[in-house]
């Protein structure tokens, strides 16, 4: 599974990002997570507010930090 969190580097993208980072260590999941500050890639995703969180190239999440259950659901957990 490839999961990405889209952000230009705010707060609340790093937030974000060290978020789903625990739910994926804590449940030894099989996640290739990255993070992109790219803003011409970005805007190609199609995502206008971040954080924006995309699993296996859907958008998921956008424009804000998700809760940790709500991580755990878009993984399938």
């Amino acid at each position: 599974m490839e999961v990405k969190v889209l952000g230009a580097g705010c707060a609340k993208c790093k937030t974000t990002y060290r978020a789903i980072e625990k739910v994926v260590e804590e449940n030894g999941l099989d996640v290739k997570l990255t993070k992109v500050e790219d803003i011409a890639e970005i805007i190609n995703s199609g995502v206008m507010a971040t954080p924006a969180v995309t699993v296996d190239g859907e958008v998921r999440i956008k424009g804000r930090v998700p809760s940790e259950s709500e991580i755990k659901r878009i993984l399938g957990i």
